[in-house]
C-alpha cells in the first residue's frame, strides 16, 4: 500500500494536503480553506476525492468544506463535538477511531488545546501525522480554547509516536518557530542548524504562496526531529511549557 500526500499551498501560509491512496485511486482533501488550488489539484492528479477531513472548525482549516463536499459528493469529518462548528460536517470522529482513504487507514487522536474539539489522523503505515494547528516545525499552536496542561497531554501524546512519523501541520511558520526556539535554546546546536537550513529554503520563497514549489516549504518534519527542535515539545512540564507559550504570543 501506498499513500501520496500533495502539499497544497493555500491562503497566505496554510498548508492543505491532498491524500492519495495509490492502490484505488482514491482521495481525501485535508484542512481545506478555500477551494480553487484544491480543486485543480485535483483535477491535475486524477484522483478520486471520497472525504474531506478537518482537524478542527477555524475557518482558515474549513471553509471550503462545503463547496468540496458538494462538488465530489463526499462527507465531511471532524472531531464529534465541532457537529456546529465545522463547515458542511456530517461524521464525527473521536479518540481511538479509525477511517480510510482507499486501502490506507488512519486512527484518530483527539488533541484539544488550540480548540476543544481539535484531533490528528495517523497515517501509521505510511508514518504520516496531519496534526493541524496543534504541532508545528518547531512550535505549537495558541491556546485558544485549552491551557496549558491540555497542550502538554497533547505534546505527550504527539511526542510518543515513531520518530520516523512525518509530520504534516497546518502552516508554513517554521522559521519564525526556530527564531524563537533559538531564543529559548541558545545552545540548542539542532535548532541553530535547522533554522540554517530553513532561511536558505525559505530565501527562495515564492513571492505568492500560492506559487510555492515543494522546494520551498520547509514541511514535512518527522517527531525525530520535532523532539530534538520544538521547545513546546521538549518542555519539562504543563508549567513550563505554558510559560513558553505565553513568551511566544508576545514574541
Amino acid at each position: 500500500m501506498s499513500l501520496r500526500i500533495e502539499r497544497i499551498p493555500t491562503l497566505s501560509d496554510n498548508y492543505t494536503y491532498l491524500l492519495v491512496c495509490e492502490a484505488s485511486g482514491e482521495a481525501a482533501v485535508v484542512d481545506a480553506p478555500e477551494a480553487e488550488p484544491v480543486i485543480r489539484r485535483v483535477d491535475a492528479s486524477g484522483a478520486r476525492v471520497t472525504k474531506i477531513l478537518s482537524t478542527h472548525h477555524h475557518w482558515d482549516h474549513s471553509g471550503a468544506n462545503p463547496e468540496l463536499a458538494e462538488r465530489w459528493g463526499a462527507p465531511v469529518f471532524g472531531h464529534v463535538s465541532d457537529a456546529e462548528r465545522i463547515p458542511g460536517f456530517t461524521d464525527g470522529l473521536d479518540e481511538g477511531d479509525t477511517i480510510r482513504v482507499g486501502e490506507e487507514e488512519a486512527r484518530i487522536l483527539f488533541i484539544p488545546a488550540h480548540t476543544s474539539g481539535h484531533i490528528a489522523y495517523v497515517f501509521d503505515a505510511a508514518q504520516a501525522l496531519f496534526c493541524g494547528d496543534m504541532l508545528f516545525a518547531a512550535g505549537c499552536g495558541r491556546l485558544f480554547e485549552g491551557d496549558a496542561g491540555m497542550m502538554f497531554e497533547a505534546m505527550q501524546k504527539l511526542g510518543a509516536l515513531p520518530d520516523a512519523t512525518r509530520v504534516f501541520c497546518g502552516h508554513e511558520y517554521t522559521e519564525s518557530n526556530l527564531v524563537f526556539a533559538a531564543h529559548v535554546e541558545p545552545e540548542n546546536a539542532a535548532v541553530a542548524a535547522k533554522l540554517e537550513q530553513v532561511r536558505k529554503i525559505r530565501a527562495a520563497a515564492a513571492a505568492d504562496w500560492h506559487d510555492a514549489t515543494p522546494a520551498e516549504m520547509t514541511i514535512p518534519t518527522t517527531i525525530g526531529e520535532e523532539r530534538a527542535i520544538n521547545p513546546f515539545l521538549r518542555a519539562a512540564d504543563a508549567d513550563e511549557l505554558g510559560e513558553r507559550r505565553a513568551a511566544k504570543d508576545s514574541f
